[in-house]
């Protein structure tokens, strides 16, 4: 079987940038690209029955504040991704459930976190030898703009 040419792999997606669906990917990305809402929809799917109270979700995701929570799990309610229950009882008691949108998101996630397994040692060597290029040429860069200020090179 013949491999595909990077060309054939690429030219999809090139087309797809000139393209509406562009938007909607950028749109989406940094709406569940940002720092909490991949990790909410994994803790979540662990949960039994996928479904959790918010201060479990808080106790689970070290670091995320009351707000930034609230935040996050409003805007994946928004897209669909989970449903959001308040029961009444005092004190107030709410539930999260990832939808089956939600649980679909899962299989790329997957995709995305063996890509990143498989590649982070070359992405780890990439920025250090960019480090390495760079740091001279940003020490000799602020050198001359502290000279052409008539302070004295450090």
């Amino acid at each position: 079987m013949k491999k595909p040419s990077k060309r054939n792999v690429i030219e999809p997606v090139a087309l797809m940038c000139k393209s509406d669906e562009m938007k909607a990917v950028r749109e989406f990305m940094t709406k569940v690209g940002d720092k909490w809402s991949i990790m909410l929809v994994v803790m979540l799917a662990r949960t039994p029955k996928h479904r959790a109270r918010f201060s479990e979700l808080q106790r689970m995701v070290d670091g995320i504040s009351q707000r930034m929570l609230t935040t996050t799990l409003r805007n994946l309610e928004r897209d669909g991704f989970l449903t959001r229950e308040v029961f009444p009882e005092v004190p107030p008691r709410v539930e999260y459930e990832l939808t089956a949108l939600g649980l679909s998101l899962l299989a790329p996630m997957q995709h995305l976190v063996q890509w990143i397994g498989g590649n982070w040692d070359s992405i780890k060597k990439a920025r250090d030898s960019f480090d390495k290029r760079a740091l001279p040429q940003e020490s000799s860069a602020n050198s001359a703009a502290d000279t052409s200020l008539g302070r004295s090179p450090r």
